[in-house]
């Protein structure tokens, strides 16, 4: 496989829930590759489609409610979304891992933290009790948890936030992996252990060539490790930028901008935190036109009515807003 050929290539995913309320479409045409040894960072408060899109990609959607309605998602070329159970059960774990939101609840409080981490790679690797267990000690230290040949035998509530979301990073590497998906890997950390982990995963990406899809809603953590930004609301992408930095000095979108704008800083001193007005509406009831039009301060009226298309910018970037479209309907 070429070097700029992408590990991962999403186009126009669809999934879609069935709900009481109506179908709720919570991943609405997303497309977004992703390369060897890079960190795609996608970006949107809590209920744009975020954590649906990374579940999208394991088929770990719950059926019913839920269904992938379309789209195509190739992992090296091979298609996964037409893949059998078999062959993706040989994806999830050795090619592609997960670290899931919330490391308190992710792991099984009745048992050994060991046990849980040997359990996968006896079932991925084929390791013996011993061999699986000797590996997962040397993960706990590539992690950074003390005294491992100790601690590889406590219960999860003997350990604390940090030392989990280590374990839970160990699990997820354990098969040696190509792609990581990180689900708010520090969304339940405090801001020094945040550092630490997002420190553990530049360190681990340089070592191991790991291609990284971070999901967040902080615009400070894609600052510090993310290559690539795709901004999500509603269901959608609405901004991509080829280099973070680009994004972050240049914000094109409203949405984007509102979010920087959120960020706290030093230089604003004590003045009043900027918030972005309403909030992400329901996946049943999404507005007609721009989905972010009720809340954009620019909106015009052709925001109200239809929806704006892609607009390629430099550098392989883009934008879904009528403000920067070339022609206006």
């Amino acid at each position: 496989m070429s070097t700029n050929t992408p590990l991962l290539r999403v186009r126009d995913l669809r999934t879609q829930f069935h709900t009481d309320q109506g179908v709720a479409l919570a991943v609405d045409g997303v497309s977004f590759d992703l390369k060897a040894g890079k960190t795609l960072a996608l970006v949107g408060e809590s209920g744009c489609g975020k954590s649906v899109t990374a579940m999208s990609i394991l088929r770990l959607i719950p059926s019913p409610p839920g269904k992938i309605a379309g789209g195509t998602i190739e992992f090296e070329g091979r298609d996964l979304l037409g893949a059998s159970d078999q062959d993706l059960r040989k994806v999830r774990g050795n090619d592609i891992s997960m670290i899931f939101q919330e490391p308190m609840t992710s792991m099984n409080p009745v048992f050994r933290v060991g046990n849980q981490l040997t359990d996968v790679i006896r079932l991925h690797r084929g390791s013996s009790k011993a061999d699986a267990r000797r590996e997962a000690i040397a993960l706990l230290a590539q992690v950074g948890i003390p005294a491992p040949e100790e601690r590889i035998d406590d219960y999860p509530h003997q350990m604390s936030g940090g030392m989990l979301q280590r374990i839970m990073i160990a699990m997820a590497l354990s098969c040696q992996p190509k792609v990581l998906i990180a689900d708010e890997p520090t969304t339940a950390l405090d801001v020094t252990i945040q550092a630490q982990i997002l420190e553990l995963l530049k360190s681990l990406q340089v070592s191991k060539g790991l291609a990284i899809l971070l999901i967040t809603h902080d615009l400070g953590v894609v600052e510090e490790v993310s290559d690539e930004v795709a901004v999500m609301y509603a269901g959608k992408i609405i901004e991509y930028s080829a280099r973070t930095s680009s994004l972050l000095e240049t914000p094109r979108h409203p949405y984007t901008q509102g979010l920087y704008a959120s960020l706290p800083s030093m230089q604003r001193g004590r003045t009043r935190l900027h918030t972005i007005p309403g909030s992400v509406p329901a996946a049943t009831q999404f507005p007609s036109g721009c989905r972010f039009h009720p809340r954009c301060p620019h909106a015009l009226p052709v925001c109200k009515e239809t929806a704006p298309p892609w607009t390629p910018l430099e550098n392989g970037s883009g934008v879904a807003c009528w403000l920067h479209a070339e022609a206006k309907p």
